[in-house]
């Protein structure tokens, strides 16, 4: 392990981990809305925004799955180092970090038994860039109806017919995160 993996986390862990949770919270009960995040410095390819995700949601109990061009030593190490998150194969995760054409297929994920709904898998998509503009989004937390840049709408319109089960997504880009919950219906 370099020592580099061991720079970058937050410079002050309680406060900057509340307000990255504090946002992470906002954009998953507010599908459609965009936050700005701060704290981190992860090693490329990881976005600020993933890097600052992945400090706030993952730790020694979370299987990880990288997409195959995030997979390298500084990412690994970074993540390691930072969260304990265990490196895990896509049916055993419950995090996976990538950009969308390296993530699926999204079938091989859990996305939860009926029992137990929670048991599923949550995506941090990394997007070229994140704009409340393009699919149309409505459902819990949405007012009338709010748009989101999604890489593609047949995917989640799969996965939302599957509620309670399904994926739960989050979208980032540079220092900005979005979110999209199972329950949110999407359309072009």
């Amino acid at each position: 392990m370099e020592t580099s993996s061991l720079e970058g986390g937050f410079q002050n862990a309680p406060i900057d981990a509340a307000h990255a949770f504090r946002a992470a919270l906002e954009v998953m009960a507010r599908p459609g809305r965009i936050e700005t995040v701060c704290g981190a410095r992860p090693p490329e390819p990881l976005s600020l925004a993933a890097g600052v995700l992945a400090l706030t949601l993952l730790d020694s109990t979370t299987g990880l799955y990288l997409a195959p061009s995030w997979s390298g030593d500084a990412v690994r190490d970074w993540l390691r180092f930072h969260t304990g998150a265990p490196a895990a194969p896509r049916a055993e995760a419950m995090y996976a970090i990538g950009p969308w054409a390296e993530l699926g297929p999204l079938g091989a994920y859990q996305v939860g038994v009926p029992e137990y709904p929670d048991r599923s898998a949550t995506l941090i998509v990394e997007l070229p860039e994140l704009t409340a503009e393009g699919a149309r989004l409505t459902g819990p937390g949405i007012e009338t109806e709010a748009h989101l840049s999604l890489p593609e709408t047949a995917a989640f319109e799969v996965n939302a017919r599957l509620f309670p089960l399904g994926l739960d997504f989050f979208f980032t880009s540079g220092d900005r995160l979005a979110a999209l919950p199972r329950t949110t219906k999407v359309a072009v």
